[in-house]
């Protein structure tokens, strides 16, 4: 299973294409539409998304809401195409307006320029935009829906935001209610804090990063493999989370932590009991071990960096007079990390839903699903 995404920032629209979808799974585009809002959602979001409003169009691979096991496609419109299809005209004779030529600090735009030997950053900028999350948004969505029906549950919160975290464990059910939360955080108190933090960093024109955690419970332990570094599970989930925008750092359970513990304390245990199997009593490892999970939850964690789009622009410097500048100025959002757990945990899904198809092959979901319950069963045996 597979997907590309298309498209730029203020082009037409973003096209997504999705090839390995099992027939038989139960699709609207109201589950997907569930993910874009929540994308779009979250305090301390730019003006833009008050213009877009993404909702998806479905152009092919389904029908009567139910996959054909043919390619997916959908297409997600820009709201704004209007106000740029002269500047953005993929036809000869675009008008060259809005030219960039000031790189921003922390962005693709200096090394994307001179890769692809662009004298308009704007090239750059289009493509490099986090607007390509919502496709992604999209297919990992599709993604959620394969895994829900396997009864798989992914939840996502944030942790952090700027100076205010969250210091407790935080149970299942209050993860489960952190949408309700303006900033995505499970913990009332902190959320509060964490509004408070981005208003003070929206009057000082300034950003904020943070930290996400992508929590996926019903997994069956045997998926990934060990047998080569490309098909270990983690290094997977790495490279997928790892490719969202800002993210600049990811974890698996306690990560970073057990770098400062002795080897006694830094795993888990293994424990079995008739009727429940093998399980362990602590979860340090985060439901991964040798690049295959284990059977306990999956704890994914990703660090956000502020977002480089200052109102207040840094230093940089001319592409072409290489004379000191300010960086260019695009509108840009004061806090991108409750929808950072969006798309974290859509890729996060991605990934398990690929591990899957993988590990019990089939067309249709009733195959596959008849394929789940032999494993389970084998699992039981042991």
């Amino acid at each position: 299973m597979r997907f590309f995404t298309a498209g730029e920032s203020h082009g037409p629209g973003l096209s997504v294409i999705i090839e390995g979808v099992p027939a038989g799974l139960q699709l609207q585009a109201e589950d997907i539409d569930l993910w874009l809002a929540r994308r779009q959602g979250g305090y301390g979001r730019g003006a833009r998304m008050q213009i877009e409003k993404d909702k998806v169009e479905i152009l092919a691979g389904l029908r009567d809401g139910i996959t054909l096991g043919s390619p997916l496609a959908f297409y997600l419109p820009n709201r704004e195409w209007d106000n740029w299809k002269e500047i953005m005209s993929p036809h000869p004779g675009a008008k060259a307006e809005r030219v960039v030529t000031r790189p921003r600090p922390g962005h693709a735009d200096l090394p994307g320029a001179i890769k692809y030997r662009h004298r308009d950053i704007r090239n750059v900028l289009e493509r490099a935009s986090a607007r390509e999350t919502a496709a992604r948004v999209v297919a990992g969505a599709v993604a959620w829906r394969l895994l829900k029906e396997l009864g798989v549950e992914v939840l996502a919160h944030v942790l952090r935001i700027g100076p205010v975290a969250v210091a407790r464990e935080l149970s299942l059910e209050e993860i489960r209610r952190a949408w309700e939360s303006p900033v995505y955080c499970a913990c009332p108190v902190k959320s509060q804090d964490m509004v408070e933090a981005i208003q003070q960093a929206k009057e000082k024109g300034d950003t904020l990063g943070g930290v996400v955690e992508v929590r996926v419970s019903g997994l069956v332990p045997g998926l990934g493999s060990y047998v080569h570094w490309d098909r270990r599970l983690d290094g997977r989930l790495a490279q997928a989370v790892m490719s969202v925008p800002a993210v600049k750092g990811v974890e698996v359970g306690e990560g970073f932590k057990l770098a400062a513990l002795m080897g006694s304390q830094a795993h888990d245990a293994i424990y079995y009991k008739k009727g429940r199997g093998f399980h362990r009593a602590t979860n340090r490892a985060g439901g991964l071990e040798g690049g295959v999970t284990n059977g306990e939850e999956l704890v994914v964690r990703a660090a956000l960096k502020p977002i480089p789009t200052l109102r207040q622009p840094l230093p940089t410097v001319d592409l072409f007079t290489k004379e000191p500048v300010e960086a260019t100025v695009e509108r840009s959002d004061v806090c991108a990390v409750p929808a950072g757990a969006v798309v974290v945990a859509l890729m996060v899904a991605w990934v398990l839903a690929q591990a899957y198809l993988e590990k019990l092959g089939g067309d249709h979901m009733e195959e596959i699903g008849e394929r789940l319950q032999a494993y389970r069963d084998y699992l039981a045996s042991l």
